[in-house]
């Protein structure tokens, strides 16, 4: 009965369309008061949830990814990819995905990534004569490389979740091969679907204009290699890395590019704030959430009945990323992350799976999730910028969904993709 309120109370305030946090937060509230606890708890778990050093990261990151965008960098981002792949077959298709390769490496964030790239490649795309719901397509699913790539807070969370025994530098490094592998399947599917529809290629450029764009670039790509390699090195934190990123990319900016005014650091000031905010928030109630389903002992009891339908780990990884495709359909990416890892991660590791390596699982199913309608933030961010309806994109985005699926087979079923480069570094 305590878990029919638990997630009863869950769904029915999510089909009406509470925000997740209140969601999870009532329902967490409601199951406490049946079971007689102190309602106390809850505003416990709550506080705890948020109360931990790691996710300073996280508000640090995106303050970091709004000055960039701000300050003109993912504008010189994407002018270098075009650079690079424009003269490829659906030009500007294939700059979209090399742009938000590009800018995932200094955002970590889908949501910042589409709202970035997007934003500059639609408008783009629409009046170089690309359909649009190929250039919302194209944004939306290329988006989610930065959920891969360092440095990835969705990395963070998961390792937090975790109980913050798997390092963040092992995931950090995990998730660059896969990073490049979704990279590389969506180029080609953008490749097969432009070359269908007869889009043009745009000229290449010449040696020096690359060298000119790649030069002014330079100071983009040069944060990337401090993310990655300070964490790496164990020099500085990822934490302590967040910290660093805002000072380079502020003193970019406004030294280098000369580009941010006074009323951009503000605008960027008040958006990382709200953003962060609203993750913080949903981490928190997250939190409570997943401190019941342990209290209730579901994970023990999903592992339990895992191992009596099979004893095979890929037919287990099977069932685990079908069920995380269908939660990531209706639920936020923050909250599935905290909430399932502490169930299926002893699922997992049970049958001998690294814990790094489902944490690329993971990231990379749910942000598949963060394309699918009905509540997927990063289409809707492309819908919105392009002007066109969810439905009007979901008819042509199958080729884009079954890229990023080959994917995510090949992570689940090919350890080596995520675990070769971190056992480098041991």
């Amino acid at each position: 009965m305590t878990l029919i309120i638990l997630f009863g109370v869950f769904v029915a305030l999510l089909l009406i369309g509470t925000p997740i946090a209140f969601c999870l937060g009532v329902a967490s509230f409601a199951t406490v008061l049946y079971m007689g606890l102190p309602p106390i708890v809850v505003f416990q778990r709550l506080n705890s949830g948020v109360s931990v050093f790691s996710l300073m990261a996280i508000p640090f990151f995106i303050f970091a990814g709004d000055l960039m965008v701000r300050g003109g960098i993912a504008a010189r981002l994407v002018a270098l990819a075009g650079a690079l792949v424009g003269h490829f077959k659906g030009g500007l298709g294939q700059v979209n995905i090399a742009a938000s390769t590009m800018f995932g490496g200094i955002s970590g964030s889908a949501v910042a990534d589409a709202s970035a790239v997007g934003g500059l490649m639609i408008p783009q795309m629409k009046a170089r004569g690309y359909d649009v719901d190929y250039a919302v397509n194209v944004t939306s699913i290329g988006a989610i490389i930065a959920l891969m790539i360092p440095p990835s807070h969705n990395m963070i969370i998961y390792s937090i979740s975790a109980g913050g025994r798997i390092s963040i530098a092992d995931l950090f490094t995990a998730g660059v091969i896969p990073g490049f592998l979704l990279a590389i399947s969506l180029m080609v599917t953008a490749y097969i679907v432009a070359s269908r529809r007869g889009y043009p290629t745009e000229p290449f450029p010449g040696g020096r204009m690359l060298l000119t764009l790649l030069f002014s670039a330079i100071p983009g790509l040069i944060l990337i290699g401090i993310i990655f390699g300070g964490v790496r090195s164990g020099v500085f934190t990822a934490t302590e890395s967040s910290c660093i990123a805002i000072v380079y990319a502020f003193l970019v900016t406004l030294v280098v590019y000369r580009s941010m005014s006074f009323k951009d650091f503000v605008e960027a000031t008040q958006g990382a704030v709200r953003t962060t905010a609203m993750v913080l928030m949903v981490i928190g109630c997250s939190a409570t959430f997943g401190w019941l389903l342990a209290y209730l002992r579901v994970p023990a009891a999903l592992v339990t009945f895992l191992q009596s339908v099979s004893d095979n780990p890929y037919v287990i990884l099977l069932l685990i990323n079908v069920m995380l495709l269908v939660l990531g359909t209706f639920m936020d990416m923050s909250p599935l992350i905290i909430i399932t890892t502490p169930i299926f991660l002893p699922v997992v590791q049970a049958y001998g799976i690294d814990p790094v390596h489902f944490g690329v699982i993971l990231i990379l199913n749910l942000g598949i999730g963060l394309c699918t309608p009905p509540v997927g933030a990063v289409l809707f961010v492309g819908c919105a910028l392009a002007r066109i309806s969810i439905w009007q994109a979901m008819r042509t985005i199958w080729p884009m969904y079954g890229a990023a699926i080959v994917a995510l087979g090949i992570v689940t079923y090919v350890p080596a993709v995520s675990l070769w480069l971190p056992s480098l570094f041991h």
